[in-house]
């Protein structure tokens, strides 16, 4: 069985990254969507809220599985028995970045590889923080991100103010 890992933070999930996964799906018996839990970032939503929207938003997807994780991608990656990290790419800039993060876990780990998927050019500027912040003064997500996502980040951002209120 073919199983790749695509990981990342997911704050929200956007339509770019819908796009990579159902994309990079196509190209394997399983996908773990993986969450990665960073200790040195703030988010917007839980692990378990970002699981929960992502499994909401690919459950059109048979072959996808939503999990999480924290520590080395490496090691989660042997861990579920997989031996490819799918990277989704929007920009030159994400490449850099990605291809020096894909450099260290091959000298780690050799037998690993990462596939890179560019976004389709509609989602090119697309990033979850953008999403967050137009959320957080108003803007209008429906085009960004999927249904689940622009409930969930309303009712956030309603929390969130009756909390700056108080």
């Amino acid at each position: 069985m073919r199983t790749a890992v695509c990981s990342g933070s997911f704050d929200p999930v956007t339509k770019g990254h819908i796009d990579i996964i159902k994309r990079s799906a196509g190209l394997v018996d399983k996908l773990i969507v993986a969450v990665f839990i960073n200790p040195n970032k703030q988010p917007l939503f839980t692990i378990e809220e970002r699981v929960a929207l992502l499994a909401e938003a690919t459950r059109d997807i048979p072959n996808v599985e939503v999990d999480s994780f924290s520590g080395l991608l490496n090691e989660y990656v042997r861990s579920r028995g997989a031996r490819l990290i799918i990277r989704g790419l929007r920009a030159f800039s994400d490449f850099e970045y990605e291809f020096q993060r894909a450099l260290l876990i091959k000298s780690i780990d050799p037998e690993i590889e990462t596939a890179f998927f560019m976004t389709r050019g509609e989602y090119s500027y697309l990033s979850s923080s953008g999403v967050r912040e137009l959320a957080r003064f108003g803007g209008k997500v429906t085009h960004l991100v999927p249904p689940c996502v622009e409930q969930a980040l309303a009712a956030k951002m309603n929390r969130l103010q009756k909390e700056t209120e108080e």
